[in-house]
């Protein structure tokens, strides 16, 4: 796990946290702000998903070469 994926992952509970308050105090712009939280804490782990796949991939290569 590289630090994106942490990253990415601490942003999706920081939104949902985010969201559930804004859902429970009728605040829609916390809401919002942790929706928008949550997507880019997806778009991170994404990332660092692919980076860890690349490296994956590069020592696979190494291997057979």
């Amino acid at each position: 796990m590289n630090k994106d994926q942490v990253k990415g992952t601490v942003e999706k509970v920081k939104g949902k946290v985010n969201e559930a308050v804004g859902k429970a105090t009728g605040n829609r712009s916390q809401e919002l702000k942790g929706d928008l939280q949550q997507g880019a804490g997806d778009m991170q782990k994404s990332y660092g998903d692919a980076k860890e796949d690349a490296k994956d991939i590069a020592r696979e290569n190494r291997k057979h070469h």
